[in-house]
């Protein structure tokens, strides 16, 4: 066990690297930063460093390193899983002043940025020459281009044009010890493992981003938004593996349920119909051309599957209502309940009806009432749980109820997230997901990367030991491939 480091020269040494007021201590100014969006798990960190240049995260990862404290990266804070959430006795290094966006490359259509410029600031900065990035979280208003890479968020368009992952092409990364990885390449391919695919979505366990260099795409020559009514979740779900089934690959395919709706509806006049049982919301892009044979080619598919009613909208202000009933739907449904438990799996989109007619069960089982909200084309759920912290036993419950989706999702063929990542909410999980040899191996990275274990502990991968003492997995004695790795 490490000697408890010397806060007073800890402090002195980073307030001596970073500019005034980048260093704070103080309980007041420390209880923003005490959680990220899963406000449930609350924490204060050891102090707040807020560099605003590469060379002063450096400066920080070194300082870190000579006094043997912890380091929790942390963008805007959005994350809902707990990955940004501080950790006790640790230094929370805050990315939120890097964001600085370089000049656009347009023969190469790529943009360079640091990480904590937001999401939508990227499109508004390369909207004015026809191009746009297309990765887009509800949250993108706020949330910043590094935390998409910690957690390789997705979006309403990610069906189409994929996820973080495959829109990034480079990333400077420091490593615990504040060595610069250059990672990526502009070119279709690079030398050596895929260390940009390792890096994206390891939530700050491996390196620190202080640097993207992003895909941008031309906007679409024409855009068009079905929303189609259904009566039953069910039919919804059929008429989405039909569309995917037919060829047709929507930049966005999205489903709602009837208490989404209502709440969505209620927050944002958009048009919705209450009588709904499930809305689904395509939207389609390109050529005109193309676009007319697609609609008709939808339309049938919905009809053929009970739509009871199918709107088109093609101006760009009733497109954008839609959407941002569908983007609001989270701050929406928590007018509905005192609380809410966002959850976050994917499965398998052939069995979409079959996991929500059992969310549905439990719904009732517990008491708890469910607003489904999610990317069904790639079978993204975010079943939003509803419940009162106050009320004895219903955070409990919501969080069994939101566990054993999790392990339905598994059970079907899926996983435990798909854009919001692991974080501290589904380590428990993770040891549903993964076996013994699995999660060892994921220890052996992490061991490459951080061997003390340093960056965002207790984060992402359990432990073997703590899968063994849920019942999940069995474990012998001394089956961890580094004895060190014990403590993580």
């Amino acid at each position: 066990m490490s000697a408890a480091p010397d806060v007073t020269a800890l402090l002195a040494d980073l307030r001596a690297v970073l500019p005034a007021g980048a260093v704070l201590r103080s309980e007041e100014v420390l209880r923003p930063y005490e959680c990220d969006g899963l406000s449930i798990l609350r924490e204060l960190p050891l102090c707040v460093a807020l560099p605003d240049d590469r060379e002063g995260v450096q400066a920080v990862l070194k300082i870190c390193l000579r006094h043997g404290v912890a380091i929790v990266p942390r963008g805007a804070g959005t994350g809902l899983s707990g990955g940004a959430r501080p950790v006790c006795g640790a230094v929370l290094l805050s990315l939120a002043r890097m964001k600085q966006i370089g000049a656009i490359d347009r023969e190469n259509r790529t943009i360079r940025v640091q990480p904590g410029v937001r999401n939508l600031a990227i499109s508004e900065a390369a909207r004015p020459v026809g191009l746009y990035y297309a990765p887009d979280p509800s949250s993108q208003i706020a949330c910043s281009i590094g935390g998409n890479v910690a957690e390789n968020s997705g979006g309403v368009h990610c069906l189409k044009y994929g996820l973080t992952v495959h829109n990034l092409l480079e990333l400077e990364v420091l490593t615990v010890g504040g060595e610069i990885l250059r990672i990526g390449s502009q070119a279709p391919d690079s030398p050596g493992y895929d260390l940009l695919a390792l890096m994206t979505g390891s939530e700050g366990l491996l390196g620190v981003v202080t640097e993207c260099t992003v895909r941008l795409l031309p906007v679409p020559e024409h855009v068009l938004v079905l929303l189609a009514a259904f009566s039953s979740v069910e039919a919804a779900a059929e008429s989405v593996s039909a569309i995917i089934a037919a060829g047709i690959v929507p930049s966005g395919l999205e489903m709602m349920d009837r208490l989404a709706i209502e709440a969505a509806e209620d927050f944002v006049h958009a048009g919705y119909p209450r009588h709904a049982a499930a809305i689904l919301l395509c939207e389609l892009d390109g050529p005109v051309v193309e676009l007319r044979e697609r609609v008709r080619e939808v339309e049938a598919i919905h009809q053929g599957h009970g739509a009871s009613a199918i709107r088109i909208a093609e101006d760009a202000a009733t497109r954008m209502l839609l959407w941002k009933g569908r983007k609001a739907a989270f701050p929406a449904v928590g007018r509905l309940a005192p609380d809410y438990y966002c959850m976050d799996g994917t499965i398998p989109r052939q069995r979409l009806a079959e996991v929500l007619g059992r969310i549905t069960a439990w719904s009732a089982e517990y008491g708890l009432r469910v607003a489904n909200v999610f990317h069904a084309g790639d079978g993204n759920l975010h079943p939003l749980i509803l419940y009162d912290a106050n009320a004895e036993g219903q955070l409990h419950a919501a969080e069994e109820f939101g566990r054993r989706i999790l392990e339905l999702c598994v059970a079907v063929g899926g996983s435990i997230t798909g854009e919001h990542g692991v974080g501290v909410e589904k380590l428990d999980s993770m040891c549903v997901q993964f076996n013994a040899a699995e999660l060892a191996q994921l220890h052996r990275i992490k061991h490459a990367f951080d061997p003390e274990g340093r960056l965002n502990p207790g984060k992402a991968v359990p432990s073997l030991h703590r899968c063994a003492e849920l019942g999940a997995m069995h474990v012998h004695h001394g089956q961890l491939p580094f004895p060190e790795l014990e403590r993580f």
